[in-house]
């Protein structure tokens, strides 16, 4: 299984990547400047910052590229050298290295550099839910290569997603209960929900997309055990039998289980992952364990990647982003009051 096409690749998209080194294993668009959200005013998704990430085999090649192509994309960080900013971009926050503000073809672009076994790595295991988060929701595909590992971590992130959102869901729901599920996943926990990002980003997201995200998880809820898919009525039944909740609970990513284990095992017992999870499973407030249990991943990675982003941002560009996106959340306040 492969994830799903959502669109062709447009020759804007691959003319942006034309100015990159080639050496990307995968490289996607996402946000607001690719796929329209509710509350958008009309003619703004064209003047929205286009995201971007690519993920590299080698970043400290990638960067000695980047430098000598697109040095100016750089904070004074670049005076560092290739190596040095590997470090940081492996090192720091969510291992990612964000170049912001940068001017391309008459559009203005974030891109994000990862190094392929870490995406790898929060993709299957959700270390930081940060990238992979970003890849729970629709994403324009630019570039994506042979690499066999790196698709099936894509469609098991999806996997996860949406075994993670049934956990926290009632037993009947419909797909837009889903979906909204699947896409506050990386906002849970986000400390930029509280102060930085628009209050109904999640379900701005979703309003607009509910086809693109059918297109992503039509395939893992019809072929799902635990869920009784009905697509000509947009909606579904959830397994939340203790039995169905632990099977749901055992394929959850690595880090969550460790994560909820940390929240229901006192210090001291240390009993294995799989009782802790049968406890879990028997528990009423099953979803909410793995709400606080994924918040407290996002959280950090929020943390901490933010604070790296001032520093590879540099100061100006810093505040500069930051006040757009405090501009967005009081627009949507606005919004929401009117």
């Amino acid at each position: 299984m492969t994830v799903p096409a959502l669109q062709n690749t447009s020759v804007f998209y691959r003319r942006v990547l034309s100015q990159f080194p080639q050496d990307i294993s995968l490289a996607f668009a996402y946000g607001s400047g690719v796929f329209k959200q509710a509350g958008t005013p009309e003619g703004q998704m064209g003047k929205n910052m286009l995201d971007f990430v690519f993920a590299v085999d080698d970043p400290v090649t990638w960067h000695t590229m980047n430098l000598m192509q697109n040095r100016k994309h750089y904070s004074i960080l670049k005076f560092l050298g290739p190596r040095k900013i590997s470090t940081i971009q492996n090192d720091h926050g969510a291992a990612v290295y964000y170049n912001t503000l940068v001017p391309v073809d008459g559009r203005i672009i974030k891109y994000g550099v990862i190094s392929t076994e870490s995406l790898i790595d929060d993709l299957l295991h959700w270390k930081t839910l940060y990238i992979a988060g970003r890849l729970h929701k629709p994403v324009q595909m630019v570039l994506q290569g042979d690499d066999g590992k790196l698709r099936a971590a894509l469609v098991g992130n999806l996997k996860s997603a949406a075994t993670a959102s049934f956990l926290m869901l009632p037993e009947s729901c419909s797909e837009d209960d889903l979906f909204l599920q699947i896409a506050g996943l990386s906002y849970a926990g986000d400390f930029r929900m509280v102060i930085g990002e628009d209050k109904a980003k999640v379900a701005n997201i979703v309003k607009d997309n509910s086809q693109h995200f059918r297109t992503l998880y039509n395939n893992i809820l019809l072929e799902c055990p635990q869920v009784v898919y009905k697509p000509q009525q947009g909606k579904l039944e959830v397994d939340k039998s203790p039995e169905g909740q632990f099977v749901q609970l055992m394929a959850l990513p690595r880090t969550l289980q460790q994560r909820i284990t940390r929240l229901v095992d006192p210090p001291g017992k240390n009993r294995d992952v799989e009782e802790i999870l049968l406890q879990v499973a028997q528990d009423p407030d099953c979803g909410s364990v793995v709400h606080q249990a994924i918040s407290s991943i996002v959280k950090y990675a929020s943390i901490t990647q933010s604070a790296k982003g001032v520093v590879t941002a540099g100061l100006l560009k810093s505040v500069s982003y930051s006040s757009k996106k405090l501009l967005k959340m009081w627009k949507g306040w606005k919004r929401k009051a009117s």
